[in-house]
């Protein structure tokens, strides 16, 4: 049996072929497209793939996009099966107000961390930090359920706003000081900070809430950039939403898979 996994995020689709639709399968491919390049899949690196008999996927660029990569899956007998967020879903409770407006990026992500640490051996309360074109900032309890999160901007945002609304800020990217002493230095540093600014007042918001630390995960394709300013201990898992959609499907599909 294999199994495909996708993300199609803001500006890349990531797509990996595993052995089995359960946690800890092999991988068997795995790549990655810019969004203007996803009608190359069909006839270039899924070409020579064997036929997946289920396929799962996320998608945050919106219904268009969800279809050109649907259409180049016609290579395959394969029903598409997109995660929308819900209620609960393996194991996980979702807090949100109207939890199928949660975007699924930010619930598969979070079902990936939960099992994550779960697979360690304590169940605990969670912080998810996901770093990419926007960074988000997700709380889970002792018990699995989502509480609520942060959504601010990415690094790319923050200075593209900084550039169009402020005269002469059209500096290269500097580097992160602790007391940055030219422009290009300050802009990335403000922004870094502002980042694990946010992360650190979401922590202490659990340990507030739930009474103890939680565990601290990261993701997403910034994450390794964040590593270093962060007040607090994080763990780096860089395939979080393939683990998550990995978790989701055996759930879904179990023995069919």
């Amino acid at each position: 049996m294999h199994f495909l996994a996708i993300d199609v995020g803001n500006t890349r689709l990531k797509w990996a072929m595993y052995d089995a639709a359960q946690p800890g399968a092999a991988v068997l491919a795995h790549g990655v497209e810019f969004l203007d390049n996803i009608e190359r899949l069909a006839e270039g690196s899924w070409a020579e793939l064997p036929e997946p008999q289920h396929m799962l996927g996320c998608v945050v660029a919106g219904d268009v996009v969800r279809r050109r990569v649907q259409a180049q899956m016609d290579i395959w007998d394969l029903a598409p099966n997109w995660v929308v967020s819900s209620n609960a879903e393996a194991g996980l409770t979702n807090g949100y107000d109207h939890p199928s407006r949660l975007g699924t990026d930010r619930w598969v992500a979070m079902v990936g961390a939960w099992h994550h640490v779960l697979a360690q051996g304590r169940q605990r309360p969670v912080v998810v930090v996901m770093v990419g074109t926007a960074v988000t900032v997700e709380a889970i309890d002792a018990d699995g359920k989502f509480l609520g999160g942060l959504i601010l901007p990415g690094h790319g945002i923050m200075l593209k706003a900084l550039e169009s609304g402020t005269a002469g800020l059209h500096v290269p990217t500097g580097e992160v000081r602790p007391f940055p002493t030219n422009t290009s230095d300050a802009l990335t540093s403000g922004g870094t900070y502002a980042i694990a600014g946010a992360v650190e007042r979401m922590v202490q918001h659990v340990i507030a809430h739930c009474g103890q630390e939680p565990a601290c995960v990261m993701t997403g394709g910034a994450g390794w950039k964040m590593m270093p300013s962060m007040t607090r201990p994080f763990e780096l898992v860089e395939n979080l939403i393939f683990d998550g959609l990995l978790h989701i499907a055996h759930s879904r599909f179990g023995s069919k898979a």
